[in-house]
């Protein structure tokens, strides 16, 4: 069934924010830091394999690199397009927006943690990847997958954060969905070669995301989002 990975995704992400919710009530200030920093350090390293595993080749004369230019390019022109249209504060207007009407006024981190976690559950190559997959295929193993790495993760973050991490299955679903709906449409045109080097700058943004959860406020990665697209126009103008 096409588009199940993400129905799957999105359950996840509301079960495991309602438990780390939940654990909230027996964790220390010193805990949740620790908590917070581990979670940021394993995302470092998830999103450094997902970069390299695209950058590095091994032939016969040794190692050698690519994508360079395209990551350079990707993220000076992408990052220029997201801070003109400054997302980061769009989506923390939508993040009061929900506050507001869920009725949790007095939630102070109800914002970060909405924000933070959509960012971490969206950004990243199994976001773009298993989408795809389950449009082109109806195969909704990576999503799957990605959606008992999510659990984990949104359980962390609830215990930190609170409740707003719940309400980041909102943009999720719309965001893979639409990936999945796009997939099942228009795959015929959506090349492999796009495909991982839109996952490719997902993997550099994800780096970015996991030092924010060591270092609040270290990158304002939803301004940077526009780079993901940026493949696709080097495509469309043919090179």
């Amino acid at each position: 069934m096409i588009g199940l990975g993400t129905i799957i995704n999105t359950a996840a992400v509301i079960v495991g924010g309602i438990l780390g919710i939940i654990l909230n009530k027996g964790i220390t200030k010193r805990f949740e830091t620790i908590l917070m920093q581990a979670n940021g350090l394993a995302v470092i390293f998830i999103s450094i394999s997902g970069v390299l595993s695209y950058m590095l080749e091994i032939n016969e004369g040794g190692i050698s690199t690519r994508g360079t230019m395209l990551l350079i390019f990707s993220l000076v022109f992408g990052s220029l397009i997201g801070e003109w249209i400054d997302i980061e504060s769009k989506m923390e207007v939508l993040g009061v927006k929900v506050k507001d009407l869920v009725r949790v006024n007095n939630d102070n981190r109800f914002v970060d943690g909405f924000v933070t976690t959509s960012l971490i559950i969206c950004v990243g190559a199994m976001a773009i990847v298993g989408p795809m997959q389950d449009g082109l295929t109806g195969d909704s193993s990576m999503l799957v997958v990605k959606a008992m790495l999510d659990f984990v993760i949104v359980v962390v973050l609830a215990a930190t954060y609170g409740v707003g991490t719940i309400f980041s299955a909102i943009p999720l679903f719309i965001y893979q969905g639409s990936i999945t709906l796009i997939a099942a449409l228009f795959g015929s045109v959506i090349s492999d070669v796009l495909i991982a080097e839109i996952s490719f700058i997902g993997s550099a943004l994800i780096f970015c995301v996991g030092a924010n959860l060591i270092r609040e406020k270290t990158f304002r990665v939803a301004n940077m989002l526009p780079a993901l697209f940026i493949p696709i126009f080097i495509k469309l103008l043919g090179f």
